[in-house]
């Protein structure tokens, strides 16, 4: 009798021994991460109505709260998937019989008997592989958690964590994914279809497997009003309800461009990969319906250019870009960044610096009106020498058409784009200022600091320039282009809210000075193609050396927007491919589908400001009068009180200094 009762303590303890071996073995997880439930959350970038325009996530998954569910639906979920819930402590030992009976009957392993609070323990903490030990770990882990969490508790991680087909993880991804609603909007029917679906996602998809589905569907009303939560009458009802669905959801290719800046502004900000996960709420200044009319002319504007030169399919296609920016906020409204985001990835709009060409010279003709010029001041149109960037070389600008005008006011140098008027203007008042002004209407890009400048040879990005000119139609307050407007994390905390904070960077009656001669370069100058809008508008073309690259950048009171056409690879546009000809018919097309958008008619003009008629005098014997215009002058510089003003630029006789002459203005 001792000797089996010695034996018997022996085998008791080695029983307990190989638990307690197995059970270290095992290494269990702590459940301590489900008191701080926080998994990957999908972020929405949302467009400047609210509506979804992207979502971006690892796993598509919203979380709500266990209060913003229907009541029915953790009921439906309890019912389907273990009525015990309420009453097992974590692991249901019935469940777990009823399972292996069936399993031997069937000859396989079609039933697990795993509780809510199993499929917890088996999606948050564990691998999914079909094991006795990963089965041994799940009972354990599920009886700490019946025992940590509250049965609400459980429900509210289950409901959110569980994937449910088509990409959608939680009831409130797919309450969107298959049916386009919030999930406190979901009814009865809608609410079984979803409850069906964990057992097999795939197997019971309604947008697959309809019949199979509506199945499922019956089996889950059935047990809901078994397990008393719904009459069976709900239950007939629920089943002849009509279901809707909802439609695919995707990015639209117009969107592309825009989602992908986005995209790039977050992962700088907060570190990449957390769009993905972070359940962010982007709020953008995007407007589809001018996304799309920008995808539209700039796609036109390349066809007609491809039409002009007969160009073969699978030949060179030049790119081109268009940003609009809404001037009293600085909000983009649109951005495309290239013909076809499949192609090419590349957003030219914020990411290429190209030469803008005379789309430059409204800062030098700002700078010098800021110094002291005025409209009617004459600028010397005539040959220039200037040092070359090697020993011994010069440098001869020439105008665009080949000719010289002679003293030139500013306001027609500027109408008609004269070179050598933008270079004398900026040898008069100065590089270093003309980089600083550049600097103070938000042009951020490295400038040369040369004369050269003065043509716009310092490559500078399409966003930068139009904010600029967007400036500029602001009466000089700074307009910083902007397109996420508010970012929310997954709590409600506002991390961002970019309201416009409106900066003075230049006086708002020179700015108005440049406004009304760049209304003057479309009405008569450069800029004549994108004549034809109903309301005051002003812009310029810009065209680099070769025609390498073609600008318009203009604004009516309201939108700035800036067009950009061009080879990725430096190549020639083509004979006569100006900014005038290439791209202001698309600045043109756009402003036209954009016409609900322009409020304003005309151009609000500042105290201290008066319109003078101005005509050319006759100078040297040369008479260049080309009729009258009326002009804007500050009241205390009326062109009267400037009459013996000299000719910006104008030769004169040297004057000897230390044996060395003084160069000329």
């Amino acid at each position: 009798m001792v000797v089996f009762l010695l034996s018997l303590s022996f085998l008791f303890t080695l029983g307990v021994g190989a638990l307690l071996f197995l059970f270290i073995s095992l290494d269990i997880p702590a459940i301590s991460s489900l008191k701080n439930y926080q998994p990957p959350v999908a972020s929405r970038i949302l467009d400047a109505h609210g509506e979804m325009v992207a979502r971006i996530c690892r796993q598509n998954r919203t979380v709500v709260s266990f209060e913003a569910m229907p009541s029915l639906l953790p009921q439906a979920f309890v019912a389907a998937e273990d009525a015990r819930f309420y009453q097992h402590g974590g692991v249901d030992g019935w469940s777990i019989v009823r399972a292996i009976v069936n399993n031997l009957r069937s000859g396989g392993r079609g039933q697990g008997g795993s509780t809510i609070t199993q499929q917890v323990a088996r999606s948050l903490l564990l691998t999914p592989e079909k094991t006795y030990s990963r089965k041994l770990k799940e009972a354990i882990l599920a009886y700490r958690i019946d025992k940590a969490l509250s049965k609400e508790e459980i429900l509210h991680i289950y409901l959110n964590q569980i994937y449910l087909g088509e990409g959608a993880y939680g009831v409130a991804a797919a309450a969107e994914k298959y049916f386009g609603k919030e999930v406190a909007k979901l009814n009865l029917g809608e609410i079984a279809i979803l409850a069906g679906l964990p057992q097999a996602p795939s197997r019971y998809s309604p947008l697959r497997h309809y019949q199979r589905a509506k199945r499922r569907q019956v089996y889950v009303l059935n047990r809901m009003a078994e397990e008393g939560f719904i009459t069976p009458t709900a239950a007939r009802k629920a089943y002849h309800h009509p279901l809707f669905w909802a439609p695919p959801e995707r990015l639209h290719p117009e969107d592309q461009y825009y989602v992908q800046y986005v995209r790039n502004y977050m992962k700088r900000k907060y570190g990449k990969g957390a769009l993905a996960i972070g359940g962010f709420t982007i709020q953008t200044s995007l407007h589809r319906q001018l996304q799309r009319s920008a995808t539209k002319v700039v796609r036109k504007g390349i066809e007609q250019w491809v039409n002009r030169h007969e160009a073969k399919p699978g030949s060179l296609r030049p790119q081109a870009a268009l940003i609009a920016v809404d001037i009293p906020t600085g909000q983009v409204v649109s951005m495309v960044g290239g013909v076809d985001f499949k192609v090419s990835q590349f957003n030219r709009a914020v990411q290429a610096r190209r030469q803008p060409g005379s789309a430059f010279k409204p800062i030098v003709f700002a700078a010098a009106l800021a110094g002291g010029l005025s409209p009617a001041t004459l600028v010397d149109d005539a040959p220039l020498q200037l040092p070359g960037k090697g020993k011994d070389q010069l440098w001869e600008p020439r105008n665009f058409e080949g000719r010289f005008l002679g003293p030139t006011s500013l306001r027609d140098g500027l109408v008609h784009s004269c070179n050598i008027v933008s270079i004398k203007l900026m040898q008069y008042v100065g590089i270093g200022k003309v980089v600083a002004l550049a600097r103070k209407l938000g042009v951020k890009s490295p400038l040369a600091a040369d004369l050269s400048l003065a043509l716009g040879s310092s490559g500078v990005s399409l966003e930068e320039l139009t904010g600029a000119y967007a400036t500029l139609g602001n009466g000089g307050r700074l307009v910083s282009p902007t397109v996420v407007v508010k970012v929310v994390d997954r709590h409600g905390k506002v991390l961002e809210d970019n309201r416009p904070t409106l900066k003075q960077a230049l006086d708002e009656r020179t700015a108005f000075q440049v406004t009304h001669l760049l209304q003057s370069v479309i009405a008569e100058g450069t800029g004549r193609a994108a004549r034809g809008l109903r309301v005051a508008a002003a812009g310029k073309t810009g065209t680099t050396d070769r025609n390498m690259d073609a600008w318009f950048v203009g604004y009516t009171p309201d939108l700035a927007v800036g067009v950009w056409m061009g080879f990725d690879q430096k190549k020639s546009l083509g004979k006569r491919e100006t900014g005038g000809r290439a791209v202001a018919p698309i600045w043109l097309d756009f402003m036209r589908l954009a016409g609900s958008r322009l409020k304003k008619v005309r151009f609000a003009t500042p105290e201290g400001i008066v319109f003078v008629p101005v005509s050319q005098p006759v100078v040297d014997g040369v008479d260049n009068d080309t009729g009258l215009s009326w002009e804007p002058f500050l009241k205390e510089q009326l062109p009267w009180r400037q009459e013996n003003s000299p000719i910006i630029g104008k030769a004169v006789a040297p004057v000897a200094s230390d044996g060395e002459q003084e160069p000329p203005l």
